[in-house]
């Protein structure tokens, strides 16, 4: 029965398209023959009809679920804030920062332009009404929904094309279609769901590519299958920086492919195995990295005002950008100008006034007792500031300050001056106390200890000109070299008039030290007139690069602690999740986590698989071969795939210090419901070697092409836990479209670590 297959096989096609010299291999079935055998050679277990019942079944499930209730809730849910925000941004030109990329954000702007909205609205806190403040929210939602929708069958089709059974398809993308994490993340407006879509397609389109490599290399489809998945990786790493993962994985098994085209029995010369090289790169590498960049030109050719990302960039860069209505009122700052400063995380101004720190703290340090500095969040007299040159350069009246120039400031209502010293702040035992203090004693001994610069953010501004409102920049302190800082996680106790605490930090970098010039108070009529700026040109690649570096830079520092972050070990069985929305006046909430039913199954899929190869290795080195051939095919072919497409997107997470959460986990997920659906079909075949017949590429293994699967007995096992999934979604239903419970509903639905509101 084999022998007829393969001379049936060889009979249908011909894997090479060029001349090929005569070798010990020629005569016989080639290697990739060999390997073509399973992947094109079997029919589809199911007919056309079947596969388009159960895959319509299964997107209008994903539909619905996605669509239902979408207008809801009628407020800013989570990281809308940030992504509404952007695209409001792109449809104001206005100059923002992100740590991603732009395409996804572009695409949701793209369709607030659709609709006509011109971006007015800037989504700034969770739980503002979209009522009061009309914004595109529903074309939005519904268009991420669309993506989310369309997901499903994509993966449908790509368990297809690897010819598992139509309920074998339809299982793997349900895992998908009724997962509480996935509905959530593809219906509010986040980047998931065209990350999401991306890795979905970048799986499929490699599958349809390796195909077209067994059938004819270099014919239109395979171009075409190549092309499209390098469009598929494009849009996965324009959207997110972890779509590096989805290149690792695609990247593993292209380097197989090309391992099984460098074997001796493919018969290709080294020149035509270089043609398949060289393709490969420029249709996976080249070309991908070419749409990259192009999502950034766009970026940067709308974003062409002054805008809240403008701190995030050089000097150099920010003269790209022309005034926009928030930076009109900015001015270049001269010495002798007084001025506000005002700290950009919280918001306060450095203040000083008529009081004292104790001489005794609550915990029994002794303080210098100097006059108080602290963060104020009014306006008020006593926080303007002049700039004084020093005594070195005393002439300076009128002349602009720059950044990195030594200065000192003088606190005009008491007529003192700023210092730093080597003395333990009130509430940051190991930062510096800021004090002020009497001009006798500034221009006596302690003058080296009232010089300060104002630092610039990156290293390459310093010399560029000062502006107030538009250039952050750190209060460094000569003396000691700290950075002036205050924070309001903690307040002053009443000595201190419960204001923020202003310090030394050591930590120099530290985003959190950075201010702005808030206000010149004294500016004249001439200075108060405004001037059009003049707008420079900057080559893109230097743009480009800048920018790349400052993402990174910000990424590597999203290390803070978040009480909704979690570590991978937590997220293949959805142990916690994450508090996207509350409404305390109705006790409503949304509440981020997956289908438990389904991580639990994929995670049990995911060990067993392993098991079974693992046995599989050693049973074989004891000669002893339990496995047909065919699904030997299937475990270390598309299983094989699958299996290291979910690694490559888990285990990197491992690796970070960033913070995590449950979502990073989707792309992982979304891959593992495929395998997971993928395993258990191959689990229920007949998978015993019954022949007697040898193998001839390894002596004493035995294989068996007809591995029939218990269709039964599948469809029954895929129904049960399909029912499962079922009812565990509609059980958490609440927690994903913000329905009403009472307490006691939302406490049974506390499970693992998930800590939700209104249990009580």
């Amino acid at each position: 029965m084999a022998t007829s297959k393969r001379n049936a096989g060889k009979a249908k096609r011909r894997d090479i398209d060029v001349d090929e010299p005569e070798n010990k291999y020629t005569k016989g079935e080639t290697h990739l023959e060999q390997l073509a055998e399973n992947w094109l050679l079997k029919e589809k277990p199911d007919s056309e009809a079947q596969y388009s019942l159960w895959m319509t079944i299964v997107t209008v499930i994903a539909f619905a679920v996605r669509f239902y209730k979408i207008w809801y809730p009628k407020e800013v849910v989570f990281d809308e804030v940030h992504f509404g925000k952007f695209a409001s941004y792109y449809l104001e030109r206005t100059f923002f920062f992100d740590v991603h990329p732009p395409f996804a954000k572009m695409m949701i702007a793209f369709v607030g332009w659709l609709v006509g909205y011109d971006g007015s609205f800037k989504f700034e806190n969770i739980g503002m009404s979209y009522e009061t403040h009309p914004a595109p929210y529903l074309a939005y939602r519904s268009f991420n929904a669309i993506l989310g929708t369309l997901t499903v069958p994509i993966m449908f089709n790509t368990l297809k094309e690897m010819n598992f059974k139509a309920i074998t398809c339809a299982f793997g993308a349900l895992l998908v279609a009724v997962d509480n994490a996935h509905v959530i993340e593809t219906r509010l407006i986040l980047l998931d769901a065209i990350l999401l879509i991306a890795v979905a397609a970048s799986v499929y389109c490699y599958v349809r590519f390796y195909k077209e490599q067994l059938k004819k290399p270099f014919s239109l489809k395979w171009y075409i299958w190549l092309y499209l998945t390098g469009l598929s990786l494009s849009f996965v790493i324009s959207t997110k920086y972890i779509g590096v993962m989805t290149y690792a994985a695609i990247g593993i098994a292209v380097v197989v492919n090309l391992w099984q085209l460098l074997d001796i029995r493919s018969n290709l010369t080294i020149p035509q195995f270089m043609r398949h090289v060289s393709r490969r790169l420029n249709g996976l590498i080249l070309i991908p990295f070419v749409v990259y960049l192009f999502w950034f030109y766009v970026h940067f050719a709308v974003l062409n005002t002054s805008g809240p990302g403008d701190g995030f960039m050089s000097a150099e860069f920010q003269e790209t950008l022309s005034d926009s209505p928030a930076t009109i009122n900015s001015r270049e700052v001269n010495y002798f100008d007084i001025i506000t400063m005002k700290h950009s995380d919280t918001e306060a101004y450095l203040h000083s006034h008529l009081a004292n720190y104790p001489m005794r703290y609550e915990d029994g340090r002794i303080s210098s007792q100097g006059q108080q500095v602290t963060g104020y969040t009014h306006e008020d007299i006593n926080n303007e500031w002049e700039i004084i040159p020093t005594k070195e350069l005393p002439e300076r009246l009128g002349q602009p300050v720059l950044l990195d120039d030594v200065v000192r400031l003088r606190h005009v209502s008491t007529n003192t001056w700023l210092l730093a010293h080597d003395v333990a702040s009130p509430l940051y035992p190991t930062n510096e106390e800021i004090t002020t203090v009497s001009e006798e004693v500034a221009n006596g001994d302690e003058y080296q200890k009232t010089l300060f610069s104002f630092q610039p953010i990156k290293k390459n501004d310093g010399g560029h000109i000062l502006k107030s409102q538009t250039v952050s920049f750190r209060i460094f302190h000569v003396d000691t070299s700290v950075a002036i800082w205050t924070h309001n996680d903690e307040y002053l106790p009443e000595w201190g008039f419960e204001q923020q605490e202003v310090n030394g930090n050591k930590k120099l970098t530290d985003p959190e030290n950075n201010w702005i010039i808030a206000n010149i108070t004294n500016l004249d009529e001439s200075r108060m007139n405004y001037v059009p700026k003049v707008v420079k040109k900057l080559p893109f690649f230097k743009k480009w690069i800048e920018l790349q570096k400052s993402m990174f830079e910000q990424n590597n520092k999203l290390s803070s602690e978040h009480p909704f972050a979690s570590q991978p070990q937590a997220w293949p069985g959805s142990l916690s999740g994450v508090s996207f929305w509350t409404k305390d006046s109705e006790r409503r909430q949304i509440f981020f986590t997956g289908n438990i039913v389904g991580f639990w199954f994929e995670m049990i899929s995911l060990s067993i698989y392993l098991g079974i190869i693992v046995t599989d290795l050693v049973t074989r080195q004891r000669s002893y071969y339990a496995l047909n051939k065919l699904t030997r095919e299937k475990l270390y072919g598309p299983l094989a795939y699958l299996f290291i497409g979910w690694a490559c997107h888990y285990f990197p997470f491992f690796l970070m210090a960033r913070q995590k959460f449950l979502h990073h986990y989707l792309p992982a997920h979304l891959i593992a419901a495929m395998f997971t659906a993928a395993l258990w079909e191959t689990i229920f075949s007949d998978c015993n070697s019954i022949s007697t017949e040898k193998d001839e590429e390894l002596p004493g293994a035995v294989f068996e092409r007809d591995a029939k699967v218990k269709t039964k007995i599948l469809t029954a096992f895929l129904l049960n836990i399909s029912v499962c999934l079922v009812l565990f979604f509609i059980y958490f239903s609440p927690l994903v479209y913000g329905d009403e419970i009472s307490p006691e509903e939302v406490v049974s639905r506390q499970w693992f670590d998930i800590k939700l509101n209104f249990a009580k």
